[in-house]
């Protein structure tokens, strides 16, 4: 039989902390998956770098980007090596091309701001968007054909565009300015939209299609206070947003006008099972701040990763879009910052737990059976390769 190969880029977060020196193992991985079976295999260290906690493809596979989480924020292009894919002749277990070896590094930019979070390439692949949390700000980089950073940005050393964010939150000790989270291109191409978890808004910027620059549009949702947006995702059709709410443990369902790009709240569900007997607050677990990261759909499901209670909980879609609260399944090891859906079977990034976890679709009201666990340092977010 032939078979081929699925990759993942693992980034990581370092166990000391963002901004320190990756020493425990800390950098970018890349990690083999057989999806059809949920099994991880061979694991490689594939270059040592400073808390790259999010990486984005190029989709010719030839360039890697990775965000430095640092107070001076940076930007890393890495060439990847290309290897050739393996054919198998027998029925045996589907076998594995040898690992590429080390990534290198191409150029370093500056991101426009601190502690780089989540970095969006744009559906052509000549702009690459990066969000600044600690400084709230959003920067443009540029690229030329080949995925290298364009002239314009090795000149400026960092993006030809920077766009800050101002406003606060209800929730003192992580609202007291900006913080942009994550970036969405929104459906229709035209606008990109900018969860920004400090002021409780998801922001909008129109989109030159030519030059992938931007010029502020506005907001287009303001959500509760004390939201904390940090992911969002839309539905194929363009006409749902599904917004997870990192401080008050919710996941938010907005009308989405594609025309305007803008959405309307039209359903809150909180992100799992209510607290149990032993929590003492709101929004807590034993005492602790339950923290819902990560959001994606799967088919008919929506899926979002719980970080405290360490819960990959599921919700189903109506035909209106608004969701049913559909089970929830415990990860193991701790703190599932992030996770990726790759041929059914669902990849998280266990930060604290120091693991790389597998699931495959169960039977009945068993959503998810764990397939494999990979021990990793600290891996942050799971990254399919182009």
């Amino acid at each position: 039989m032939t078979s081929a190969r699925t990759s993942l880029w693992i980034g990581t977060y370092p166990a000391a902390g963002a901004g320190s020196p990756a020493g425990l193992g800390e950098g970018v991985w890349r990690v083999d998956l057989d999806a059809a079976s949920g099994t991880l295999g061979a694991a490689e260290l594939v270059a040592v770098t400073p808390s790259p906690s999010f990486v984005a493809t190029h989709p010719s596979g030839r360039v890697l980007y990775a965000v430095g989480e640092l107070t001076a924020g940076t930007v890393t292009a890495f060439s990847v090596p290309v290897d050739e894919p393996v054919d198998t002749v027998d029925d045996g277990p589907a076998s594995h091309a040898p690992p590429p070896g080390p990534l290198v590094v191409l150029d370093v930019v500056g991101s426009g701001g601190a502690d780089p979070c989540h970095l969006l390439l744009a559906p052509d692949a000549r702009t690459l968007y990066v969000a600044n949390y600690s400084s709230g700000t959003l920067g443009v980089l540029p690229l030329d054909a080949d995925g290298r950073f364009s002239a314009g940005v090795l000149a400026e050393g960092g993006p030809v565009q920077v766009w800050g964010h101002a406003g606060s939150g209800p929730d003192a000790s992580r609202q007291e300015g900006p913080h942009a989270h994550f970036v969405a291109i929104a459906p229709g191409g035209l606008f990109v939209i900018v969860a920004d978890l400090g002021t409780d808004e998801l922001r909008r910027y129109a989109r030159d299609p030519g030059t992938g620059l931007l010029s502020p549009a506005g907001v287009a949702a303001t959500l509760p206070p004390g939201t904390g947006p940090r992911h969002l995702v839309f539905a194929p059709d363009g006409r749902t947003a599904y917004v997870v709410g990192e401080l008050d443990v919710s996941v938010r369902v907005l009308a989405w006008d594609p025309g305007t790009a803008s959405g309307t709240l039209v359903q809150s569900l909180p992100a799992g099972p209510p607290p149990g007997p032993v929590d003492h607050e709101p929004g807590s677990a034993a005492g602790r701040r339950v923290l819902p990261s990560h959001i994606e759909l799967d088919g008919d499901r929506l899926l979002v990763a719980v970080r405290t209670s360490d819960m990959l909980v599921g919700y189903a879609l109506a035909a209106d879009g608004t969701l049913v609260a559909d089970g929830a399944t415990a990860v193991p090891g701790a703190w599932p910052r992030h996770f990726a859906v790759v041929d059914g079977t669902v990849v998280v990034a266990a930060q604290v737990g120091d693991a790389v976890v597998a699931f495959r679709p169960g039977e009945g009201a068993v959503r998810w059976v764990v397939s494999s666990v990979l021990p990793l340092p600290a891996p942050a977010c799971v990254v399919p390769t182009a």
